[in-house]
């Protein structure tokens, strides 16, 4: 059979269509993939994800050797993601004590991590100082206050800005507007600067973000200029947001692109001794992921609903900015009738493609949605007493490994304590 461009342009590396015109990963049909793990489950492409932190790496390196690529771990917090890209080199930032511990627990060097937030806790500012971290971005006076109580003379610490650089993605993925809820506008901004300077903390330089899901060069190009009317750092944080192809009509810049537009717009306005960081998260995992889901229920009621055994538990990313994704079925991936795929759960809103092309769907079916590695894992949740996905890691010389079982009942128990015997 004649390979799919739609659905192999959605896919990682190592997916292809078989001899028998199934979809394989690595030379194993997906088919066969969900029979031994169940479904839904998260498969990741681990070298389609190596190859990514280094094709990042690499456009960054070649262009300003003073260069850092730091994951942006939210985008999928699990401890083989942050091992896979801890041994590609890249450095690694945190949001909170959770993605902290599994970091460092992964192989992050405490020295190679950012810590983020807007409303840091005391508690994780302490857990960050005692376990080492390279730095704090700082968000707003409180953390300056912390920091001063807490962290050691000569803790290098970033301050981020409000660039006011509004870009073309969904309201939700906006950070870099004037009313962002994230870091100081201009005249607060230099009042930290100079608060900074007084202290013992060490102000190494200056961090950013204009959003997420951004296909337009032109908004990551305005961004150097944005951080230099401050003044001259060590260093400079351009934040992440390099969008994805999610559908058939985006392009979105190459990495190459990204990075050639960056160091030309840092070049013409930053020190050139300045180290430049970059954070990419989304780019750096989507495409890395796929979910596999198994058809329970096949509709037709003047529209055709295919209702999968997952849904807004496992990717509900996908259902709240209504992504346009592109499923297809494992074992005919070339499309025909148009239908609605959407999850079990109780939730009209739980619909996780509107108008696919799915081949004479029908129950029994393995469902596979590309393009999860972003979001997914980061924002499962229990909704119906849904248990949490397997994460399966598969590769060209290894095949394919369990990473993270499936949550069981019992993982629902877990935290219950029994009730005494007695009131008080």
């Amino acid at each position: 059979m004649t390979p799919s461009p739609r659905v192999l342009g959605f896919l990682p590396g190592g997916a292809a269509i078989g001899a028998d015109g199934e979809l394989v990963l690595h030379r194993r049909p997906l088919t066969e993939l969900a029979g031994e793990f169940g479904t839904p489950c998260y498969l990741v492409d681990e070298d389609e994800l190596r190859a990514q932190a280094r094709r990042y790496l690499t456009a960054f390196r070649s262009r300003r050797t003073q260069s850092r690529v730091v994951f942006a771990s939210k985008s999928f917090p699990s401890t083989p993601i942050y091992r896979v890209l801890a041994e590609e080199g890249l450095s690694c930032d945190v949001a909170g004590t959770g993605e902290l511990e599994l970091a460092l627990a992964a192989g992050f060097a405490p020295a190679d991590v950012y810590v983020h937030g807007n409303a840091k806790t005391e508690a994780e500012i302490r857990a960050a100082v005692e376990h080492g971290v390279g730095t704090f971005v700082i968000d707003n006076g409180d953390d300056i206050d912390r920091l001063l109580r807490w962290a050691p003379a000569g803790q290098h610490v970033m301050l981020r800005v409000i660039p006011e650089i509004t870009v073309a993605t969904h309201e939700s993925m906006v950070t870099g507007q004037p009313e962002s809820k994230f870091g100081l506008p201009g005249v607060q901004a230099r009042e930290a600067i100079a608060r900074l300077a007084r202290s013992k903390l060490d102000l190494v330089g200056l961090h950013c973000h204009v959003g997420s899901q951004v296909l337009d060069l032109d908004s990551f190009a305005r961004i150097p200029a944005a951080l230099a009317r401050y003044g001259e750092f060590a260093a400079y944080n351009f934040g992440g947001g390099l969008g994805v192809r999610y559908a058939d009509t985006d392009d979105p810049p190459t990495v190459e692109a990204y990075a050639e537009t960056l160091t030309q717009a840092a070049g013409a306005c930053l020190p050139p001794s300045a180290e430049i960081l970059v954070e990419p998260g989304r780019s750096l995992v989507a495409r890395a992921g796929l979910t596999l889901y198994t058809v329970a229920t096949v509709k037709r009621t003047g529209r055709t609903f295919v209702a999968v055994d997952g849904g807004m538990a496992d990717n509900l990313e996908v259902v709240l900015l209504d992504l346009p994704m592109q499923p297809a079925i494992a074992a005919r991936p070339d499309g025909g009738e148009v239908c609605d795929v959407v999850g079990r759960h109780c939730e009209s809103g739980d619909r996780l493609v509107r108008g696919a092309r799915l081949d004479s769907p029908r129950i029994g079916d393995v469902l596979v949605l590309p393009m999860t590695g972003a979001y997914s894992h980061t924002t499962a949740s229990n909704y119906n007493g849904a248990l949490r996905p397997p994460i399966v890691l598969s590769s060209a010389a290894a095949g394919a490994r369990l990473a993270v079982r499936r949550e069981t009942v019992e993982d629902l128990f877990a935290r219950d304590r029994p009730a005494t015997e007695e009131p008080r």
